[in-house]
């Protein structure tokens, strides 16, 4: 076992604007697992987060939803806690950047970097929107690409060609939160030297503290040069204003990751035993981990270390970047219908099957991970249930019916016992090193192992006679301490499952050490299922209901985009009076509801998820109103052919049928 030591592991922010999606959960699983994996070894852990909740698109999101940014970034944070808790993500703290302690954080960092003299002042001209009153950010500024002239691009670069430019080179901008025509406008801004930092960067980022890509990567734009940072925005911005200026604001980006410091000030202020300075001053006394998607690798590995070290922090030890999520071999996208937010899955699916899946994938290479929904099914059905869990189910029953739940006093298998145990060492550095599918395969040999030792004693056979019921005894409880070996070494990827376990075995929670002594002359609990099959039905149920969210997200998008639509837009869609004939319950999924209604002059098939707020019978004979002309789409439960109009409140939670006065008749179109 390694020496003790202090670690702070970080996740990053998510961005505060909406509900997490399955996109998120990589990162976060991946450094979950890895903390989980760290505290089993009795090293003292702390893993923080919190909330991204400043910036433009934060006070416009706030602005659309009719609520002050405060409301709107309080809801979101409590909303994705609750997704990371419900996935078994478990922080130590998660706080936000809209915190005392971050702009604390915040101020100390940028005083010392400008009496450092590594803040610069300079006019730049920048669009400004003259309807909104403000300057815009690169995403809310469209136009004609100056090179190919693909139009509705950009500010920043051209998705057709992939030339980059300046939001003032664009033909014919426009701003798309008013559509106006931006004017070009002067500011003062503030700059963060970035190139006074190279030489510390350039060995700093060769020192091990990056997986070998990332390094390789930076020599990229160590190569074009490092270029100063804007740290500064203008009002109206939801942000810190920055001391001594008037209606000046830091960026994002500077106060995002300083959100790590906040979290963990914040946290020192519930824990007597914690010290800020050891931890974010002292690069001996504690190692820092950074868990991060690829897409902010140059913000985490130069603008960052960059701050830290110029401000007198200590930087980090180590950064864990990880890929993008695809689904079905397709980029997380709403148009493709492959977006999943995370709490639609946990409204189908068990959260450890994805933590699972996800280990199965996941190592120190900087990969984007697929989720295949049939090899999803297969994994979780194949390695879980039928290697895993039929190891504890194979052998429990022998013991609970025959040995009154007691175990053997001896170990009938010492060398196979060590066998399993001596694996440990190299697994616990797996999971040091991120290699997380190479745990998963290794464990899943062992699995194999174990049930061909079970196979090849036959104690199904050996019961049959009393001469050998000491033999069963003997061979039911090496499995179940083959068994209990496994959980340890799989508790960081499924903790639920691990305390289901402590509980049928009768233990205190695992920990690593406990692989070193077999658990002998000791009573059971009676075996309960641990995990079960997924059944298809499942992901057809979750995806459908992906859909619906994506077809409810673009409706609200479009509305939010374009503020109004026209007559011609209107008329296009089709509002039929409908009489549901028929109503019932789809089997396998929470939500949804299958519907014949009649709209006059012929019958429809729809689907619809609001069986949380009715009852299928209760709804037959009922008038509601539906989308007659959207495109069918074709489903694992059948065709549907149309959408329900169903209200809802902005939390989503209870839904309203809208339905037409007493006296409309079937088929009628609603104007």
């Amino acid at each position: 076992m390694p020496a003790k030591r202090k670690i702070l592991a970080t996740n990053a922010l998510p961005y505060a604007n909406g509900p997490l999606h399955l996109g998120h959960m990589v990162g976060t699983i991946q450094g979950d697992i890895w903390v989980r994996a760290q505290k089993m070894q009795d090293h003292d852990c702390l893993y923080i987060c919190g909330s991204d909740s400043h910036g433009t698109p934060i006070m416009i999101q706030a602005e659309k939803m009719g609520l002050t940014p405060e409301k709107m970034i309080a809801d979101i944070h409590q909303s994705q806690l609750n997704d990371f808790s419900d996935f078994l993500v478990e922080f130590d703290n998660y706080h936000t950047t809209h915190s005392p302690e971050n702009r604390e954080c915040v101020e100390t960092i940028y005083k010392r970097q400008l009496a450092a003299g590594n803040i610069a002042k300079r006019t730049i001209k920048q669009l400004f929107d003259p309807i909104k009153n403000m300057f815009l950010p690169d995403r809310y500024i469209k136009g004609e690409c100056p090179k190919c002239h693909a139009k509705d691009q950009y500010g920043d670069n051209c998705e057709v060609c992939g030339t980059t430019y300046s939001p003032t080179e664009l033909i014919h901008p426009y701003s798309t939160l008013s559509g106006s025509k931006p004017i070009e406008k002067e500011s003062e801004h503030f700059f963060f030297k970035l190139q006074n930092f190279e030489p510390f960067l350039k060995e700093w980022t060769r020192l091990g503290h990056l997986q070998e890509q990332v390094a390789n990567k930076l020599d990229e734009w160590f190569e074009s040069g490092l270029k100063e940072w804007d740290i500064s925005r203008d009002a109206p911005y939801f942000g810190f204003p920055i001391p001594g200026e008037k209606d000046k604001y830091f960026y994002v980006w500077l106060d995002a990751p300083v959100g790590y410091m906040a979290s963990f000030k914040n946290l020192c202020a519930k824990r007597s035993d914690l010290n800020f300075s050891e931890y974010w001053e002292r690069e001996d006394a504690v190692d820092l981990y950074h868990f991060i998607g690829k897409d902010i690798i140059y913000f985490h590995a130069l603008f960052w270390p960059a701050v830290l070290h110029g401000a007198a922090f200590r930087t980090p030890t180590k950064i864990y970047v990880n890929g993008f999520l695809t689904v079905d071999g397709q980029k997380m996208s709403k148009s493709r219908g492959t977006f999943i937010k995370a709490r639609t899955y946990l409204n189908n699916l068990q959260p450890e099957y994805l933590r699972y899946y996800f280990a199965a994938k996941l190592s120190s290479r900087i990969e984007d991970l697929d989720i295949h929904f049939d090899d999803f099914t297969q994994r979780i059905n194949a390695d879980l249930v039928g290697k895993f869990i039929n190891i504890a189910s194979r052998s429990a029953s022998f013991i609970n019916k025959n040995f009154s739940g007691k175990l053997s006093t001896t170990n009938s298998e010492p060398d196979l016992y060590q066998e399993f145990a001596n694996a440990g060492d190299a697994i616990a550095t797996l999971y040091e090193n991120i290699e997380y599918s190479q745990i998963v395969r290794h464990v899943m040999a062992l699995a194999d192992k174990a049930n061909q030792y079970i196979d090849e004693k036959k104690p199904w056979a050996l019961i049959k006679e009393p001469k050998h019921l000491q033999t069963v005894q003997d061979v039911c409880t090496v499995s179940l301490n083959l068994f209990r070996i496994l959980m340890i070494y799989l508790k960081p990827i499924l903790p639920n499952t691990a305390k289901q376990v402590e509980s049928f075995l009768n233990i205190p929670p695992l920990q690593w050490s406990d692989k070193n002594q077999p658990l002998l002359n000791h009573t059971i609990q009676t075996f309960q299922p641990l995990l079960t099959r997924i059944d298809p039905k499942q992901i057809e149920a979750m995806k459908m209901t992906a859909q619906q969210d994506i077809d409810q997200s673009t409706a609200t998008a479009t509305i939010a985009k374009n503020e109004y639509i026209d007559i011609e837009d209107f008329s296009k869609i089709d509002l039929r009076v409908a009489t549901i004939l028929e109503a019932e319950a789809v089997e396998g999924s929470d939500k949804l509801i299958k519907f014949k209604v009649d709209i006059g002059n012929e019958t429809r098939q729809i689907f619809s998820g609001i069986k949380s707020s009715y009852q299928p019978e209760q709804l037959i004979g009922r008038q509601v109103v539906i989308v007659a002309n959207l495109a069918p789409r074709k489903m694992r439960f059948g065709l549907s052919e149309g959408m329900m109009i169903v209200a809802s409140g902005e939390d989503g939670g209870q839904l309203f049928i809208v339905s037409p006065e007493t006296g409309a008749q079937s088929g009628m179109k609603v104007k």
